[in-house]
């Protein structure tokens, strides 16, 4: 089943992902079950480090995928799935340096889990955010301080890279490349074809270990569904609290817990998804949004909008008007 697209793109957008030797089978198919969901937009292909195109798993299996290295020098979006930890050092094998080496400069590179340890060795993430998988943090922060790592996200977007955490958020920011490439309606429209959310709230720090909550404490999801419904109202700290009758400080404990950020960041967050939908679908006026989504002014909505994806709500309304299929 496809995402109903009618725009043809003069070439299929070209993704290279490059299986390294231990690479976990799951998240190496990841890009190519979300991709093609989008008919004609991405072409999808595999390639090894190496000529011979024999690549080793994390499982008892090895696979032998469709090209090699050379596969990367055509690239417009690379691709780098996590392998092995007992694969990871801080100076990358000569053929997989030689490999990356390979891609052109402003080719979008995007790392899943252990992935963003190759992309660091390669002084790729040198200076810039990224992330990885929360129990991997310590151990990347020790091999390279010089990368900026963020554990508590399921993924970063740094414009031309891209890093994500473990196993199921490559899914997560496959989704939100197919969103910046198409829009909303198209990566929503993937997701259900996938069978999973469009967007998950919060990032990884929900999935650390915790402690078992108390007996008989109550959760934040119907306040969290209560709010979706009634974002163009302040919803403060206070009012949020009271609707799952719980104490201000006991209510935003719980919410990190669930959901991995704070009732404000998350509130922005929501307003920022709904403004860019309406942005997308609707011909209301800057104003008129920033008010339907709950922010005091358009000069607000600008900003948040800004800080979230570095565009203005004009220049986002005119790229998804030109290249977003029509929603008649």
């Amino acid at each position: 089943m496809s995402a109903p697209v009618d725009f043809l793109p003069a070439r299929p957008h070209r993704v290279v992902v490059l299986a390294l030797d231990g690479v976990y089978p799951f998240e190496l198919g990841i890009p190519n079950r979300v991709f093609p969901c989008v008919p004609s937009a991405y072409e999808v292909v595999t390639c090894a480090a190496t000529d011979d195109r024999t690549v080793t798993t994390s499982a008892d299996f090895a696979v032998t995928v469709g090209h090699g290295p050379e596969a990367l020098e055509s690239a417009d979006t690379v691709v780098v799935p996590p392998y092995d930890m007992a694969r990871i050092t801080q100076e990358l094998p000569e053929p997989v340096a030689g490999a990356l080496a390979r891609i052109r400069p402003g080719t979008r590179i995007v790392s899943i889990c252990t992935g963003a340890f190759a992309l660091a060795a390669a002084g790729m993430l040198d200076g810039r955010p990224a992330t990885t998988h929360w129990a991997l943090a310590p151990q990347f922060r020790r091999m390279f301080p010089q990368v900026a790592l963020d554990p508590d996200v399921l993924f970063i977007d740094d414009g031309d890279v891209l890093t994500s955490a473990g196993a199921a958020s490559g899914v997560d920011v496959c989704l939100h490349i197919v969103r910046s490439d198409h829009g909303s309606a198209v990566a929503n429209s993937v997701a259900r074809q996938c069978v999973v959310p469009p967007w998950r709230d919060g990032g990884q720090a929900q999935y650390i270990e915790q402690p078992v909550p108390e007996e008989g404490a109550t959760g934040t999801a119907a306040t969290r569904a209560w709010a979706l419904e009634n974002l163009e109202r302040p919803l403060a700290l206070r009012e949020l609290a009271d609707h799952a009758r719980m104490s201000q400080r006991t209510f935003a404990r719980r919410f990190q817990e669930e959901t991995g950020t704070s009732p404000g960041r998350w509130l922005i967050q929501q307003r920022v998804r709904r403004a860019r939908d309406l942005l997308e679908t609707s011909e209301l006026s800057i104003d008129r949004i920033a008010a339907e989504v709950g922010f005091a002014t358009g000069t607000s909505l600008r900003q948040h909008l800004h800080a979230a994806i570095g565009v203005s709500p004009q220049a986002y309304r005119n790229t998804f008007r030109a290249t977003a299929p029509s929603r008649a």
